[in-house]
């Protein structure tokens, strides 16, 4: 299969062409002067993506935003028809690429790379964002996403219910969690407050696990789809086991199957719950509306001193192939990540990571907030090498297909831990079989 590439016009390359033989610079890809409506598939409850189009409208009129959402689950299944529409997005909330690869739905990103000058950026945020011909594995290859910010999960916490079970400090170790956890519920506490109805939420605390048991590298490389690599691992087992154990110990709502995403946002803020496993996106959203009652931290390793990993992954967003303004959208991309006043909304909206050029800073943040730890565990994570990409990101159908009904199964007390772990492998090989 041959790769396609950015199309160039006769134009363009004649242009190209004289600026190599003179020596001069190319401008680097932009929205123009004229008119552009740009057509943008963005997902359900999230403001962040939003904002930052309005605030690119604000300072390029001449641009606006055709806006449609939709929730994280039907992404998954939609993206590949979206795509091959003639009306394709210029820019989607990608929820998985190695599939949209595969079927060269997704522009190649490599002559952009070049054109803004994207080898500023570590190279360690733009791995998870680069793919193989083929669409597998990922983690090298040529580029096909970039990332809005670049979140992280970890566990959120009530400030006034930790209080209350004599929580001064966030745990240090596994076993620590797994005695606060008791004692929420000793003194009556829902533990964890987690949705699960619709996508495996559990899937949040799972990962987390995983991170505390094993090292990130084996988690990542099944992610990637590494020649061999396994979700069955000693490491992973012991997290769904330990899941499992939590489910049995009660440690979760009695009806958290029934819980949607916002249900949980709601019931948590509402009072309802010691703890909820989430990603730092909502960081903004608790600084704002619940200034102080909630802190962060990030999951403990299992033995004290051990290494931290999280989840932490880019808010991927790709142009489609198909896209009429696919330079425009490009210029979109690299403007969140440079532009002043994008970054600084990207971290009070976003409570992320804004990423971009090592040498730009990150915007400031209000001391004692929940952004400000979000951004300090990121640090932690990068500094101990522990950044995992999301294990629902594996195949294009994994999550709903693997993680979700396996998840929902054990906390209706029909799944073990080891039979999700298997279940999962096995239709993780069946889909990399097709």
């Amino acid at each position: 299969m041959t790769m396609k590439l950015k199309s160039v016009t006769a134009t363009g390359l004649a242009a190209l062409t004289a600026a190599a033989l003179t020596g001069t610079a190319m401008a680097a890809p932009s929205c123009g002067a004229d008119p552009v409506v740009m057509n943008a598939y963005f997902e359900t409850g999230f403001p962040l993506p939003s904002k930052l189009a309005e605030e690119f409208t604000r300072q390029f009129p001449n641009v606006t935003f055709d806006i449609k959402e939709d929730q994280f689950a039907n992404m998954m299944e939609n993206s590949p028809r979206i795509l091959s529409e003639d009306n394709a997005p210029d820019l989607i909330r990608l929820p998985s690429m190695s599939d949209l690869v595969a079927n060269e739905l997704l522009a190649n990103l490599d002559g952009y790379f070049t054109e803004f000058g994207w080898d500023k950026f570590p190279p360690s945020q733009l791995i998870q964002l680069r793919v193989e011909e083929g669409g597998r594995p990922r983690g090298a290859g040529s580029l096909w996403a970039m990332g809005l910010n670049y979140s992280m999960t970890g566990v959120f916490y009530n400030k006034e219910l930790a209080a209350k079970v004599g929580m001064t400090e966030p745990p240090k170790t596994l076993a620590e969690l797994d005695a606060l956890l008791q004692k929420a519920k000793d003194a009556g506490l829902v533990p964890i407050m987690q949705f699960n109805k619709g996508t495996g939420g559990l899937a949040f605390p799972l990962q987390d696990l995983m991170g505390s048991y094993g090292p990130p590298e084996p988690v990542n490389d099944w992610i990637f789809q590494k020649d061999g690599a396994t979700i069955n691992t000693e490491a992973n087992l012991k997290a769904a086991e330990h899941l499992e154990n939590w489910v049995k110990s009660g440690y979760f709502a009695a009806d958290t199957n029934a819980i949607e995403y916002f249900q949980m946002m709601s019931r948590f803020t509402g009072g309802e719950g010691l703890f909820m496993f989430n990603g730092d996106w909502e960081s903004g959203n608790l600084d704002k509306n619940f200034a102080g009652k909630f802190g962060f931290f990030l999951m403990p390793p299992a033995e004290a001193g051990g290494r931290h990993a999280a989840m932490s992954a880019p808010l991927t967003f790709g142009i489609g192939a198909k896209a009429a303004h696919q330079d425009c959208a490009a210029f979109f991309l690299n403007w969140v990540a440079t532009n002043e006043q994008a970054r600084q909304i990207n971290v009070e909206v976003g409570g992320s990571n804004p990423g971009g050029p090592a040498d730009l800073p990150i915007p400031a943040v209000t001391p004692g907030s929940v952004t400000e730890a979000t951004l300090a565990a990121g640090n932690v994570v990068a500094t101990e090498n522990g950044a995992m990409d999301f294990i629902a990101n594996a195949t294009g159908a994994i999550f709903a297909a693997g993680w979700t009904p396996e998840l929902q199964k054990l906390v209706g007390g029909v799944q073990t831990g080891k039979g999700l772990i298997e279940a999962v492998q096995a239709e993780y090989e069946k889909e990399l079989s097709r």
